[in-house]
């Protein structure tokens, strides 16, 4: 379903809340604000000042996506991050999927509070990744990717397909991502599920090993599948965040 502005419902960019502590909330390929709404919700209701920008080529039609190019996220990432560091002391960025290799990189040149990543994606053992640059010239998308929820009647509103262009530039987001995960020094909290049909673990496991942060805390997630923040999880990885926020603020 599409809105009147030309985006898919729920896929509304949002700012709201106050206090001196902000978070930045960054969605994952394919997907939209939807899929993180009730994390910024919840954050509100705590008392933080979030912003949940929309991805350029997402929200929309999947062939928008053919358009931009990863550096097009990530400044949007950055712009978001600077300006609510204008206006709060400390800035915690969250993240789902995609949008963890665009926190880690926005954590390798912002001085970050704290990241917290759920099932955060920077690379993948699946070799057909491997013929995507030459497969992108002669198809343009493939089945989705998206919805990969283990609660019934969950709905991210992801796009119906996934744009090869999109999914070449994702891999030169995580081969950026992946460079510069050693200048990565801000606290993090990962939360993994342990069935994912869309992120393998050696994400994870990447990003624990060549982090430079001191305090790096993995949570497994026993319930939800991939898109955990509109799965049975939510709850745990709302009030883990919660947590991880006010001890890293109070120490």
């Amino acid at each position: 379903m599409t809105t009147t502005a030309g985006l898919l419902e729920g896929a509304e960019p949002f700012s709201g809340g106050s206090g001196t502590i902000g978070v930045l909330l960054i969605h994952g390929f394919t997907g939209s604000p939807r899929s993180l709404r009730p994390w910024a919700d919840d954050l509100v209701a705590r008392g933080y000042r979030v912003e949940l920008p929309l991805l350029p080529g997402h929200g929309t039609r999947w062939e928008d996506m053919d358009q931009v190019e990863w550096t097009d996220w990530y400044s949007t990432v950055e712009r978001a991050y600077d300006a609510l560091a204008a206006q709060t002391d400390k800035v915690f960025v969250g993240a789902l999927s995609m949008g963890g290799s665009l926190a880690l990189e926005l954590g390798a040149h912002r001085p970050v509070a704290g990241l917290i990543l759920v099932n955060p994606s920077v690379r993948t053992n699946d070799k057909r990744f491997l013929v995507l640059p030459l497969l992108s010239r002669v198809m343009r998308s493939i089945p989705a990717i998206g919805n990969d929820i283990a609660q019934p009647g969950g709905d991210e509103g992801a796009y119906d397909r996934t744009p090869l262009k999109g999914v070449v530039q994702l891999t030169r987001l995580w081969h950026a991502a992946q460079g510069d995960l050693g200048k990565v020094t801000a606290p993090v909290l990962l939360f993994r599920s342990q069935t994912d049909h869309v992120v393998d673990p050696s994400s994870a496991a990447t990003i624990v090993r060549d982090v430079s942060s001191h305090d790096v805390r993995e949570v497994m997630l026993s319930r939800s599948y991939h898109v955990a923040t509109l799965d049975y999880d939510a709850p745990e990885i709302f009030a883990g965040c919660a947590s991880f926020i006010a001890s890293l603020v109070s120490g």
